[in-house]
């Protein structure tokens, strides 16, 4: 079977599962490349299997089916079967596939149509990246971002643009950070770095070369190392001590279409929250000072009298 047999699953089909695993099957090699096609040709299997049938029907071994969940971004082979019944469950009450985000956009397609393609596919991205979260990590690395001296995140490309918000938020609760897209720089802020920094590399494909320097020169000086992308077994994740694992259909023109960003900015406002909470009494406080810095600079809204206007002001009240 090859991945192209397998780009328009049957409705109730763990859906989510499969399309990490036809994203990431040309990554694959050898063992794990046979248990991906097995699976691609039947998501129920570890529904109805121990780890040790699902071995003899893809002429594996067990250790080959652990080692294939850890790459798809489980700890193990339960938690890999839980994602899957929840995925079966999930789309056994969706549309079918052809209505949905598996049917990608075509040439002659009415302007409803495209917008329904990308109304599914941003909420189905957010929707399964939500579902795989770790929210006990994520509160730690928050931890030690409010507790830290200093913050880096890189990004290059569309990523920039997101290392850039999530470091004006930072900055603004009054967290140390830098952001940089420009990998000389950007090297050369991750050598100065140590045990009391935090560094965060953001990258769908995980395979930005430029991101992966800074982020491996960050972890080489000290700093504690977050990956943000789409792929748990990419060489930024590799790169990094801590991953954060985002779920994103690439079904479009571009494999770096805006619902990975979305992905990406609901991991990111989550993380920024959670910094917040850990200190509140400083976050609000530096918000409300850094909002009444600026207010001189936003238009005040119009009063009530003012928006009815010279003909529809109130009559004088009678005596």
């Amino acid at each position: 079977m090859t991945p192209s047999s397998a780009s328009q699953p049957s409705s109730g089909r763990a859906t989510g599962v499969i399309n990490r695993l036809r994203t990431r099957l040309p990554e694959m090699s050898g063992a794990m490349a046979k248990i991906a096609e097995f699976l691609l040709e039947d998501p129920h299997a570890p529904l109805e299997a121990s780890i040790g049938e699902l071995a003899g029907k893809t002429g594996t071994s067990p250790a080959s089916i652990t080692r294939f969940c850890r790459l798809m971004g489980f700890q193990g082979y339960a938690p890999f079967r839980v994602s899957i019944a929840t995925e079966l469950g999930r789309t056994s009450a969706q549309e079918s596939w052809t209505t949905d985000i598996g049917r990608a956009f075509g040439p002659h397609d009415s302007p409803a149509e495209v917008l329904s393609t990308l109304m599914n596919a941003h909420t189905r991205s957010l929707q399964e990246t939500a579902s795989i979260i770790d929210l006990v990590l994520l509160k730690d690395i928050a931890r030690s971002i409010a507790t830290s001296t200093h913050v880096d995140i890189y990004g290059v490309g569309g990523s920039a643009m997101l290392a850039e918000e999530m470091q004006a938020r930072l900055y603004r609760i009054g967290v140390n950070s830098h952001h940089w897209s420009e990998v000389h720089v950007g090297l050369t802020s991750a050598a100065i770095q140590d045990e009391g920094c935090v560094a965060i590399g953001i990258s769908n494909t995980g395979r930005t070369e430029e991101t992966i320097q800074m982020l491996r020169q960050a972890r080489l000086s000290g700093a504690l190392t977050v990956a943000l992308s789409n792929n748990p077994a990419s060489p930024l994740a590799e790169a990094a001590d801590l991953q954060i694992i985002t779920s994103v259909h690439e079904q479009f023109l571009q494999p770096d279409d805006l619902s990975a960003k979305h992905a990406q900015l609901l991991v990111l406002d989550l993380l920024y929250l959670l910094v917040a909470q850990h200190n509140f009494e400083r976050t609000t406080t530096n918000l409300a000072a850094s909002a009444q810095a600026v207010s001189t600079h936003r238009r005040p809204h119009r009063s009530a009298s003012r928006l009815r206007g010279p003909l529809m002001a109130e009559p004088p009240l009678r005596s």
